[in-house]
Order: C-alpha cells, then sequence, then structure tokens
C-alpha cells in the first residue's frame, strides 16, 4: 500500500537538508539527488515543498530520468488533494511530431530534387 503524504506535510520539506515535491501527484523526497541533479540544486530547491509537475514536464526529461524518479518516490497525496489537471508526460507526443515534421520535410526535398 503507498504511503498518503498530504500537501501541508510536503511544504514542510523544503530546504537542502529535506526537499520533498510533487510531480504527478506522487511525492518524492530528492534530498539525496540534489547534488546530482544535471540541471544544478537551485532548479530543484525553486520546487522544493510544492507541486513541480509543470517544471518537470516543461524540460522534458528522458525516460531514464523518469525512470530514476522512481526510486525518490515516498507516497501519493490523499485523493482529495490529487489535482485532476496535471499534464501528462508528453515526450512521446513531441517525438512523435518531431518524427512527423522530418518525414514531410524529407519528402519536399525529395520531390524537389527529383521532380
Amino acid at each position: 500500500m503507498t504511503t498518503e503524504i498530504s500537501i501541508s506535510e510536503v511544504k514542510k520539506h523544503k530546504s537542502k537538508k529535506s526537499l520533498w515535491m510533487i510531480i504527478h501527484n506522487d511525492v518524492y523526497d530528492v534530498t539525496k539527488f540534489l547534488e546530482e541533479h544535471p540541471g544544478g540544486e537551485d532548479t530543484l530547491l525553486e520546487n522544493a515543498g510544492k507541486d513541480g509537475t509543470q517544471p518537470f514536464e516543461d524540460v522534458g526529461h528522458s525516460e531514464d530520468a523518469r525512470e530514476l524518479l522512481k526510486k525518490f518516490k515516498i507516497g501519493t497525496l490523499p485523493a482529495a488533494e490529487k489535482r485532476k489537471d496535471v499534464p501528462q508526460n508528453c515526450n512521446t507526443l513531441k517525438w512523435a511530431l518531431l518524427a512527423l515534421a522530418g518525414a514531410i520535410i524529407i519528402g519536399v526535398v525529395l520531390k524537389k530534387t527529383m521532380g
């Protein structure tokens, strides 16, 4: 069973000594990851003690980063506190659109050079 952790509890953990954040309605203790975070500790500190879903998605984290995040999960928000409008992982859509755009460009170039 997953531990439920309230938003008010998450808000208490917003320092280098204890840094928790919410991503996709799950609670993560990323204190031990501060020094290792590729984006620097300031990025994590900016979102300490609050919901960091949007900044997390805006960066476009890799699947490896998402997998790494799982090891820092310590709980989930209670049902009554979960956001319904949480942005979903859009990396797959981004890559599909980039692939489509690339295919269109290649098609146009081939049409111009061949005909």
